[in-house]
């Protein structure tokens, strides 16, 4: 069986976000990019699936600007057999990203596509649901545990009260949560043999989708600064302040 992998260029999670001074976005001239982390715990599963003997090959594939490569080939040097650049100077949204990777889903035909919940830039927490939909593919979201059977997957999530296992037909679609793995560093010689992995690059347009954006940014600023908290002397002096300040009593 075949396992789809999506994974996303995005500001490295160390790096501390600076708003442009005109308020049109986030500065990303000389900034750390690296691979979004919920997708680093993707290829990890995908992976680990592959080595237990449940999968045949692992495919990631990255929406995105050129410089998206060195991300897909850091997913080679994990371990991933090929890579597919669909390459776009545009900013895409969730949906955009869920039809282009439906049409790389009806050319690769996985049994799996595992897709991190959410990406640590915009948090939409969206695209792997919009691909279940598209797809028409059973979906297991926030998973802490991925249990491959015979022409089944179970998956263990996180819900509020705790956790919660569904078993989904295959194909299906799958999103990851934190808990599920911790990723492995790519060693050296993995790294060298990843620039021979192959890498195939393509276009919106070869899956017929418009990345013409749909939502517009009016505003980016940073949280207003936390104020000093003060000292109370009583119960009943906190409590006033509560009622009186704060309005939250």
């Amino acid at each position: 069986m075949k396992i789809l992998v999506t994974v996303k260029r995005v500001v490295d999670f160390n790096v501390k976000i600076r708003v442009k001074a005109d308020g049109s976005g986030v500065e990303l001239a000389n900034v750390k990019m690296s691979m979004n982390p919920f997708d680093e715990i993707s290829v990890e599963e995908a992976l680990r699936l592959k080595e237990a003997g449940k999968a045949s090959e692992v495919v990631v594939v990255s929406i995105g600007p050129a410089k998206a490569e060195e991300t897909l080939r850091t997913a080679l040097a994990m371990g991933a057999d090929r890579a597919i650049l669909v390459e776009t100077e545009d900013q895409v949204e969730p949906l955009t990203v869920a039809k282009i990777v439906k049409g790389v889903a009806e050319a690769e035909q996985p049994g799996l596509i595992i897709v991190g919940k959410q990406a640590i830039d915009d948090d939409s927490n969206q695209t792997g649901q919009m691909l279940s939909a598209l797809l028409g593919w059973a979906q297991g979201t926030f998973a802490s545990k991925v249990e491959l059977g015979d022409g089944k997957v179970n998956v263990t999530r996180e819900v509020d009260g705790g956790l919660q296992t569904v078993e989904l037909k295959l194909p299906a679609v799958v999103t990851t949560d934190l808990r599920l793995n911790e990723p492995r560093y790519a060693s050296l010689p993995n790294i060298m043999k990843a620039k021979k992995k192959p890498l195939d690059k393509k276009s919106p347009a070869d899956f017929g989708v418009d990345t013409a954006p749909r939502l517009k940014v009016l505003k980016t600023e940073e949280p207003s600064g936390r104020k000093a908290g003060i000292k109370v002397k009583s119960v009943a002096e906190l409590v006033e302040k509560l009622k009186s300040e704060a309005g939250v009593l």
